[in-house]
């Protein structure tokens, strides 16, 4: 009976917080009937990378190729991780979002986010072992007190029950912002970048990882990291993010 009153109680204050603070669009702010979410239009405006895909780069295929189809981009020059996949193409109607969460902590992005990025790493997701984020250097994550990317993961991990484990990949050393860095000064920016933690290599060893960010660009970072992790001994390691850069020559986040 307490139960069921707590229930009622917490509905009805709900109740009373949308009718004071009725859910706007994340985007251009118009409302809306659910919280994080987007207006009609602005979801309309995503680019969603559904399937077909490549499976090993998460590339749009013009047309169904079949099953587990790789790209000739992936043969020609094949990653460090495993499988990747991304919600949506970064572009002018998804950035507002990644900026909404990465500048400005609003959570609600990050909610709706996570929620686009299950739908597309469905497989990877139930595939993993350990969910975990790509990590923040100490001292940036002092200064901006939230990382954005560990956010994601603890959310779709929560949501899909699997371990969260956000400090077995460690930055160990500074590096510059990747804004405005070219393709190859982005790989050197984070080359010996990131360690795994010595007490935290018995976790890694024979796992299947699924590393999460929110936005992959050249691929550098995401290379880096599951470099680290196999050298540790990940059987295997994949890639999530909520965007992906389909033209890495336009490097402007």
């Amino acid at each position: 009976m307490q139960l069921d009153v707590a229930r009622i109680g917490g509905k009805v204050w709900r109740g009373v917080v949308d009718v004071l603070t009725p859910s706007q669009c994340l985007v251009c702010r118009t409302p809306v009937g659910d919280p994080a979410s987007l207006c009609v239009f602005c979801w309309s405006k995503l680019s969603q990378l559904d399937d077909p895909v490549c499976n090993i780069m998460g590339t749009p295929f013009a047309y169904d190729q079949g099953l587990y189809a790789v790209s000739a981009a992936a043969l020609a020059n094949p990653p460090a991780w495993d499988r990747s996949r991304a919600a949506v193409a970064f572009d002018d109607a998804s950035r507002p979002l990644i900026h909404a969460l990465k500048y400005r902590d609003t959570q609600e992005a990050g909610m709706l986010m996570a929620r686009m990025m299950q739908r597309a790493g469905r497989q990877l997701i139930a595939d993993a072992d350990i969910i975990l984020p790509v990590p923040l250097y100490r001292w940036r994550l002092w200064k901006r007190r939230f990382n954005q990317s560990a956010y994601l993961a603890q959310q779709i991990a929560t949501a899909s029950g699997k371990a969260y484990q956000p400090d077995l990949l460690q930055r160990q050393r500074p590096t510059r912002t990747q804004v405005g860095l070219d393709v190859s000064a982005r790989r050197k920016n984070v080359r010996g970048a990131f360690a795994v933690r010595p007490e935290a290599v018995a976790q890694v060893a024979g796992k299947r990882l699924l590393l999460v960010d929110d936005v992959r660009t050249t691929g550098a970072t995401a290379e880096a990291c599951a470099e680290t992790l196999r050298k540790a001994g990940a059987a295997q390691v994949d890639m999530l993010s909520f965007a992906l850069v389909l033209e890495p020559t336009r490097l402007h986040i």
